[in-house]
């Protein structure tokens, strides 16, 4: 069974919730206080090993390339002149760019969040690797991803993230897989539901952030696009149940010991920075002292 060396992260869209911030800013690269989102996904998917991380994008993206490439000659000028209190955001820069190695690709193809799959085909090949989106996360311990990859080492197949739910509003927003428990938080998933509704879900587990796909992706998403209609959009799920009419296994593992953040929305993005503003060691008391102040 071969090792999970490679991330392929999707951030082609066009972050159309955030307007106008996002016009000249990808919504990737929104601050939660001093690092972009992105980055806590980079960190995560570097942290459990992975050695090649391929970030789809589309033209306006560019902001996140240079994010990643190491620091201008002035930048470190800048830093330089500073004097030794600089010194440690001079590491910090410089750090960013060797944390993997960094591909990119400019999203073709039919709108969706499959098509990225279909890009990246020649350059991960026959290697399982891990899916993940660029503008949610989950902290936990251990991590979410290093929880899937426990999970793909023990059974050798496709692995998706997943969250307990239980509010009714939450079954109108994700993805919901069904099939027989393995084991707690262990589903052998034999269905999945887009927004199915309370009443008809097949399951509480709502399929969300990141997951592990086997190289067979790539032939049912093949599949998946070529069965499309004109002007219909190609979504990753569509490859997914491709793979399970044809009996290949997939499972949902439900992240433990952890809490799911969705920044892909204007009052999530927020809940999300507040929370980590309370943890961040520079600014947490004072901030912490501010929100307590704050007359509502």
């Amino acid at each position: 069974m071969k090792k999970i060396r490679k991330a392929v992260i999707p951030a082609a869209g066009f972050g159309t919730r955030f307007l106008p911030q996002t016009k000249a800013m990808p919504k990737e690269m929104l601050p939660i206080v001093d690092k972009p989102i992105i980055q806590y996904i980079v960190e995560e998917l570097v942290d459990v090993g992975i050695e090649d991380i391929i970030i789809v994008t589309g033209f306006h993206k560019r902001t996140i390339e240079d994010h990643f490439d190491r620091p201008s000659l002035e930048l470190i000028e800048n830093l330089r002149n500073g004097g030794d209190s600089k010194r440690p955001l001079i590491d910090e820069v410089e750090k960013i760019a060797n944390m993997a190695n960094f591909v990119y690709i400019r999203q073709k193809g039919p709108y969706g969040n499959g098509t990225p799959l279909l890009n990246v085909e020649a350059i991960i090949g026959d290697e399982p690797f891990i899916y993940t989106w660029s503008d949610d996360f989950i902290k936990a311990d251990p991590s979410r991803f290093k929880q899937l990859i426990d999970v793909y080492n023990e059974y050798g197949c496709s692995v998706l993230g997943a969250v307990s739910v239980r509010e009714d509003e939450d079954f109108e927003k994700y993805g919901f897989a069904g099939g027989k428990k393995i084991k707690d938080g262990l589903l052998d998933v034999d269905t999945i539901v887009e927004k199915p509704g309370k009443k008809n879900a097949p399951s509480n587990l709502a399929t969300v952030s990141g997951f592990i796909f086997t190289p067979d992706i790539f032939e049912y998403t093949q599949k998946a696009l070529s069965n499309l209609r004109e002007g219909d959009e190609l979504y990753y799920n569509d490859a997914l149940k491709l793979m399970l009419s044809k009996g290949k296994r997939v499972l949902a593992k439900e992240i433990k010991g952890g809490k799911y953040y969705d920044t892909g929305n204007k009052l999530e993005y927020m809940k999300t920075v507040v929370e980590l503003s309370l943890e961040h060691a520079d600014i947490n008391g004072q901030f912490r002292k501010f929100l307590k102040e704050l007359k509502l």
